[in-house]
């Protein structure tokens, strides 16, 4: 028998496909496509401490190779998440990992507060949000390793689950900002969250999203991706989740080989509903072919 079971942080995935944050909602929409319990976990949208109302539209925007969105986290609280989301969730043999974020650092210990006995299984701390604390200049937490260690030392005492941490690839050198999470106490890394990009409309002459800028997906980010897992990977000792272009098997056995424990599906999603049970399959199929007993020993192979 072929084990795909993965450990992130202390917590077992039946295997290593995880959904993206913001790709999947919490899963009732993919429900009528295939069996959420097949999932090694569902990484459900960002959560903040109050209600967010997200950008202006237009928020999407179709680019080559992928897409831009700009949907600015809309969310309807933490609040209404665990009142409604958790339990919808908590139906299925899946882990259960919820995606924090904030504006503020205090707005960061409110959500974690908020999420202090919720039952899940892991957080997915996002530090790609905007500083807005006065003298940050709106800069991501993400970008700054000071600021981003900052951030976890002051919600990790709130959180009773592990928290895997979402590094920005905004960044000159992300070595630098895992090395500063996994020191302030970051379980886990989840990488990379969306570069920024823009599309302009020829027609109007003006920028085609409301907000202007929008994070980059898809297929075209993925050597941008396993570039800076397989980085990482070199450098800390935490576990991975590698997640940008993954769309088939044999993507996700590359961020897999390049140090990812697990891998995670997003933009594919939304043009392909199955697209996870389609990554899941190719890396069994993999395993066959190859005669890999267990997931694991192919991890960090080409490091």
């Amino acid at each position: 028998m072929r084990s795909t079971s993965v450990n992130i942080a202390g917590v077992t995935l039946k295997n290593p496909v995880v959904t993206a944050s913001g790709t999947f909602n919490s899963g009732r929409e993919y429900s009528e496509f295939f069996d959420l319990n097949k999932l090694g976990a569902i990484t459900a949208k960002g959560v903040s401490h109050e209600p967010w109302p997200g950008n202006p539209p237009p928020r999407i925007a179709e680019t080559y190779g992928g897409m831009l969105n700009a949907v600015g986290l809309q969310n309807p609280g933490a609040a209404a998440f665990i009142r409604e989301d958790i339990p919808f969730m908590r139906q299925f043999d899946t882990k259960i990992i919820v995606n924090l974020c904030g504006k503020t650092l205090e707005e960061y210990v409110a959500v974690a507060t908020d999420f202090t006995d919720a039952d899940v299984d892991l957080f997915e701390l996002n530090i790609s949000c905007p500083n807005l604390k006065e003298g940050a200049g709106g800069m991501a937490f993400g970008t700054d390793p000071v600021i981003a260690a900052e951030v976890v030392r002051a919600v990790k005492p709130y959180l009773k689950a592990p928290m895997v941490v979402k590094l920005s690839p905004n960044v000159t050198n992300i070595v630098l900002i895992a090395k500063a999470v996994e020191a302030a106490g970051a379980d886990g890394l989840t990488l990379i969250n969306t570069p920024m990009g823009m599309k302009i409309d020829i027609n109007t002459r003006r920028p085609l999203l409301g907000n202007t800028f929008g994070g980059m997906s898809g297929p075209a980010i993925k050597p941008l991706a396993l570039r800076m897992v397989y980085q990482v990977a070199r450098e800390v000792n935490l576990p991975i989740i590698g997640t940008g272009g993954i769309a088939t098997g044999e993507d996700a056995i590359e961020f897999i080989m390049a140090g990812a424990t697990a891998v995670s599906v997003g933009t594919a999603n939304f043009y392909n509903p199955r697209a996870t049970m389609d990554v899941l399959a190719g890396i069994e199929a993999f395993m066959e072919k190859h005669d890999i007993k267990d997931i694991n020993e192919i991890k960090g192979v080409a490091l």
